[in-house]
C-alpha cells in the first residue's frame, strides 16, 4: 500500500529523482527555513515548490510534525511578549472575535445548502475559517464523526487560502496604511492558521505580531465551546472537546517575561528560536500542499472556502478601519 502510495505521488512529480536525493534536496530546504534568510513567506513559497517538484519524503509525519511545531514556536512568542499589552490586544478583539465567528458559522451553513457540499465537509470549512483553520478541523472531525475524505477537502482549501494570505495581507495593510494594532486584529480574525497569522504579522511589525497572536490564541479557545454545539448539531452527545493545552503554556510565557527579570534575559533567544519554528512550520505545511492534494479539494468546497473567506476578510478590514 505504501509503495504504491509512493509511486502515485512520484508519477506527479515535474522532477524524478530517487528517494535519498527527495529527502536531500527536502533537509536543505527545512536547514534554509531556520536561518535568519528565510521569510515566512519564502519558506511557504519553497515548500510549495519541493511539494510540486520531488515531493515531500516524510509526507505521513508532516501533519503531526507541523501540529507539534506550531505549538512550540507559539508558546516561544510568549517570551516575548507582555500581560499588560496583551490583554489590551485581547479586550480589542472580543467583540470582533464573537461577531466574526458566529456570523462566518451561520453564514457558512446556508452557503453550504445552497453549493451542496454535504454538511460535514461544509461545517468543517466553516469552523477552520471562523476559528483557527487546520486546528479547530482537527477538534471538530473527531466530535462529528467526519470521514477522511471530509477532513482531506477541509484542510486543503483552509492551507491554500492561508498561502495565499500570507502573501497579499502585508501588501495590502501596506497599501491601506494600516496601522499595526489594525493590521494586527485584521490578521487573527482574517487568516485561518496561527502559523500564517504569525507569519503576516511578523513581516509587519513587533506590535502588529504581539496584537495579532494574543487576539489569535484568544479566538482558538472557541474551539471548545463550538465542539460541543457541533456534538449536539450532529447527535454525538459524547464527543469531546480538545482543549487546546498550549495556549495555557503560551500565557505562562507570557508572565514569566513580564515578572521574571531572569526570563527577560533570555527571552530574545527564545523568540528568535520560536520565529525560526514558525517559519519552518509554514515551509511544512507548503511541502504538503501536493498536486494531489490541491486538485481533491473539488471546485464546490473551495468556492465555499474562497467566499466565506473574502467576507471575513472585507468585514473585518472594515471593522478594523472604521469601528476599531
Amino acid at each position: 500500500m505504501d509503495s504504491q502510495h509512493q509511486l502515485t505521488q512520484k508519477s506527479n512529480l515535474l522532477i524524478n529523482i530517487n528517494n535519498n536525493g527527495r529527502k536531500l534536496v527536502f533537509l536543505i530546504g527545512a536547514v534554509f527555513c531556520i536561518t535568519p534568510y528565510a521569510s515566512p513567506a519564502i519558506a511557504l513559497l519553497l515548500g510549495l515548490i519541493i511539494a510540486q517538484s520531488t515531493g515531500h519524503p516524510y509526507l505521513h509525519l508532516n501533519h503531526k510534525a507541523t501540529h507539534l511545531l506550531l505549538q512550540a514556536s507559539v508558546v516561544g512568542l510568549g517570551f516575548g511578549m507582555n500581560v499588560h499589552a496583551a490583554l489590551q490586544a485581547g479586550k480589542e478583539g472580543v467583540l470582533f472575535t464573537v461577531v466574526s465567528i458566529s456570523g462566518t458559522l451561520l453564514a457558512g451553513y446556508f452557503l453550504g445548502k445552497w453549493l451542496k457540499t454535504g454538511k460535514k465537509t461544509s461545517f468543517l470549512i466553516s469552523a477552520g475559517t471562523a476559528i483557527c483553520g487546520g486546528s479547530a478541523i482537527a477538534a471538530i472531525s473527531s466530535v462529528i464523526k467526519a470521514e477522511e475524505k471530509q477532513i482531506s477537502v477541509a484542510l486543503g482549501c483552509v492551507f491554500i487560502l492561508n498561502s495565499v494570505a500570507l502573501f497579499i495581507f502585508p501588501v495590502i495593510g501596506h497599501h491601506l496604511n494600516l496601522s499595526q494594532t489594525q493590521f494586527g486584529l485584521w490578521c487573527a480574525i482574517a487568516i485561518h492558521d496561527t502559523s500564517s497569522v504569525v507569519g503576516a504579522a511578523g513581516k509587519y511589525g513587533a506590535h502588529a505580531l504581539e496584537v495579532a497572536t494574543t487576539v489569535k490564541l484568544a479566538r482558538a479557545l472557541w474551539i471548545v465551546p463550538v465542539t460541543f454545539i457541533s456534538s449536539f448539531i450532529f447527535k454525538n452527545r459524547s464527543g469531546k472537546a480538545s482543549i487546546p493545552y498550549f495556549i495555557g503554556l503560551f500565557i505562562l510565557a507570557l508572565i514569566a517575561n513580564t515578572y521574571l527579570p531572569i526570563i527577560k534575559l533570555l527571552s530574545p533567544d527564545l523568540v528568535m528560536i520560536a520565529k525560526a519554528g514558525l517559519t519552518l512550520t509554514l515551509f511544512l505545511i507548503g511541502a504538503g500542499l501536493s498536486r494531489k492534494v490541491i486538485s481533491s479539494v473539488g471546485f464546490k468546497p473551495l468556492l465555499q472556502g474562497v467566499i466565506l473567506w473574502i467576507a471575513i476578510s472585507a468585514g473585518a478590514l472594515f471593522a478594523v478601519m472604521h469601528l476599531a
